[in-house]
């Protein structure tokens, strides 16, 4: 858990925008968060979102005052790339991510939510499935698909998942879970906001990869 915990997301204003260089702190130790699932397959996902991450702040380093927020990121862009956006730049970098943040918060959710298959309640296949569907299956074509599949036979026992969350530590499966929950409160909520930029803007794109 102290993977999560010790790098918590900040809680979002009044008015829900989210400053640029505490968001890219605090996602920039998200990435190893897939080592703990145990298979190279989540590797791609991992590397994608390390990727966007570097993108993102490639951009903002550009102009750190002009662009304090991701609203003014993405704002600034669809000014400047015209017909092109928004298929470029930090834009279309922070689309792909928020889907591997909404992954992961859809996941960590059914775990706090106690979703699991009754005959194998120590796996955490029903969780990941979940996640994957929500987050991220309707924009991989049938290989990656494919890929997820096997990954899911892979995962590891819930128990080892948060040994490994837990940096290695023994921990109470409730205490976990309890920090868990609290990390994705102000978690969610700003994956929720980047969600809400997109759908206010219609910057999302609906391609396969």
């Amino acid at each position: 858990m102290a993977l999560l915990m010790e790098h918590q997301f900040r809680q979002l204003p009044a008015d829900r925008q989210i400053e640029t260089r505490p968001f890219l702190e605090a996602v920039s130790y998200l990435p190893p968060f897939f080592d703990c699932l145990g298979s190279t397959i989540f590797a791609p996902i991992k590397a994608d979102i390390s990727g966007n991450i570097t993108k993102i702040k490639a951009v903002y380093d550009t102009n750190p005052g002009r662009f304090k927020t991701l609203q003014q990121i993405v704002e600034a862009e669809k000014e400047m790339h015209g017909a092109q956006w928004p298929k470029v730049g930090a834009t279309l970098a922070l689309m792909w991510l928020k889907r591997g943040l909404r992954f992961i918060q859809v996941f960590l959710q059914s775990l706090v939510d106690g979703e699991k298959d009754d005959s194998n309640p120590n796996l955490i296949r029903v969780n990941v499935t979940k996640a994957y569907e929500i987050a991220l299956k309707r924009y991989h074509g049938w290989f990656v698909q494919q890929l997820f599949r096997a990954a899911l036979y892979a995962a590891p026992y819930k128990s080892d998942f948060l040994k490994a969350l837990s940096k290695g530590r023994d921990v109470k499966e409730e205490e976990c879970l309890e920090k868990i929950r609290k990390f994705l409160i102000n978690f969610t909520a700003t994956v929720d906001a980047i969600y809400d930029i997109y759908n206010k803007l219609n910057a999302d794109l609906d391609y396969k990869v």
